[in-house]
C-alpha cells in the first residue's frame, strides 16, 4: 500500500507503533520495522543518551529497516539531557522522530540538518497546525479514544481526522481506537494517510512487557479505561485496576485542591514495576479503549500481514460491492 506516510518514511505499510513508556524497546520496534511497518524506540525510557544510543545499536542488529525514536518533551524543573538524547539519535543513523508533548520548534533545526522527519503528536487540529507551521513534515492525530494524554478538548477521531483533512496540507496518521484492517481504511477514508497503534503493539508476542500485562488488555472490555488527572490539567487514559480507582477517589475527594503530590503514589514511578515485574492493581498507566478489539496475541508480522490482507478485503470487496455497476 502506498501513501504519503509510505514514501516518506521509506517503509511499505503505513502502520506506524506508537512510543510507548517502558514498550518501546529494540525488541518491539524492530519486529514492526522487519513486518513493514514503523517500530518505534521510546527515548525517555532510557535514563540516559549513551543508554539510547545501546538501544538504537541494539535494534540496529535486529532489522536493516526504518526505524524511529519518540522523544517526549516534557515541562519540568529538572529536564532530560535533551541535546544528548537527540545527538544519540543523530549519531544512531535514526531517519524518523515522533516527538510529543512541548512545542518541539527549538529542536527542529538540528534534526532537519541531519535528514530526520519529524512527525508530531497531536490532540488538536490547531496543535497540528501549529506543527505544520513550525516545519514538521507529518503528525500524529491522537483522538479521544486514545491511551494516554488525549488532551484537554475531548474529541474524537469520526471527527477529529476529518477536520484535520481539511485544515493540513502535511501527511497525518491517525492515532487512538486503531487496532484493525477496519481501523486503517476508516482512517485513510476519514483523509489520514495510514494509522499509529499503540495498545495494540503491546498485546505482541515481540512487546517486552509482563505477561500479565498483555493478558489485561485482552480481558478489558471497550468500558474498562478511566481517565485520571484531570483536574491537574494533565489528563491521561488508562486501565482501570485498585490503583487507578484509589486515585480517582482522591480526586473526588480534593476536587480543585487536589496537587500532583496527593497521588503521586498511583502516579510516580509506575510503569517499571507494571510493564517489567507485572504488578498489576498498584496504579496508572496508559491503555487505549481499543482494548475492547483485541482479543490476540500475534506476532507483529502476523499482525501486520492480516491487517494488509482484510484491509485489501475490505477496500476490494466490502466497498467496491457497494457501488455496484
Amino acid at each position: 500500500m502506498k501513501t504519503r506516510i509510505t514514501e516518506m518514511f521509506g517503509i511499505e505499510r503505513p502502520i506506524m507503533q506508537g512510543g510507548m513508556h517502558y514498550v518501546g524497546f529494540a525488541e518491539l520496534a524492530a519486529a514492526v520495522s522487519n513486518a513493514g511497518g514503523i517500530g518505534t524506540i521510546t527515548a525517555l525510557t532510557q535514563p540516559t543518551p549513551e543508554a539510547l544510543a545501546k538501544e538504537i545499536a541494539k535494534a540496529k542488529e535486529m532489522t536493516d529497516k526504518p526505524l524511529a525514536v519518540n522523544l517526549t518533551f516534557l515541562p519540568s524543573v529538572n529536564q532530560p539531557d535533551y541535546p544528548g538524547y537527540i545527538k544519540s539519535i543523530i549519531d544512531g543513523g535514526i531517519k524518523v522522530v515522533e516527538t510529543a508533548g512541548n512545542n518541539p520548534a527549538k529542536w527542529l533545526p538540528g534534526l532537519k540538518e541531519a535528514g530526520i522527519k519529524v512527525i508530531h503528536k497531536c490532540t488538536a487540529v490547531r496543535h497540528a497546525l501549529k506543527a505544520e507551521a513550525i516545519g514538521c513534515d507529518a503528525v500524529s492525530v491522537d483522538g479521544f479514544e486514545c491511551g494516554g494524554h488525549p488532551g484537554e478538548d475531548d474529541v474524537p477521531n469520526m471527527i477529529l481526522l476529518p477536520r484535520a483533512a481539511d485544515e493540513l496540507k502535511i501527511p497525518f496518521l491517525a492515532s487512538g481506537g486503531m487496532a484493525d484492517a477496519r481501523s486503517l481504511v476508516a482512517a485513510l477514508a476519514m483523509g489520514a494517510d495510514g494509522m499509529n497503534m499503540g495498545t495494540r503493539f503491546i498485546a505482541t508476542k515481540e512487546a517486552p512487557v509482563h505477561e500479565n500485562v498483555k493478558q489485561a488488555i485482552l480481558n478489558a472490555s471497550e468500558l474498562d479505561t478511566r481517565l485520571v488527572m484531570r483536574p491537574l490539567r494533565n489528563t491521561e487514559r488508562v486501565l482501570t485496576n485498585a490503583g487507578v480507582e484509589k486515585l480517582l477517589a482522591k480526586e473526588k475527594a480534593l476536587g480543585s485542591a487536589i496537587t500532583f503530590a496527593d497521588i503521586a503514589e498511583e502516579v510516580a514511578g509506575i510503569y517499571p514495576r507494571i510493564m517489567l515485574n507485572g504488578e498489576m492493581e498498584i496504579g496508572a498507566w496508559s491503555c487505549g479503549m481499543v482494548a475492547g478489539l483485541i482479543h490476540d496475541i500475534p506476532t507483529c508480522q502476523d499482525l501486520l500481514d492480516r491487517i494488509m490482507l482484510e484491509s485489501t478485503q475490505i477496500i476490494r470487496g466490502r466497498l467496491e460491492a457497494m457501488l455496484g455497476a
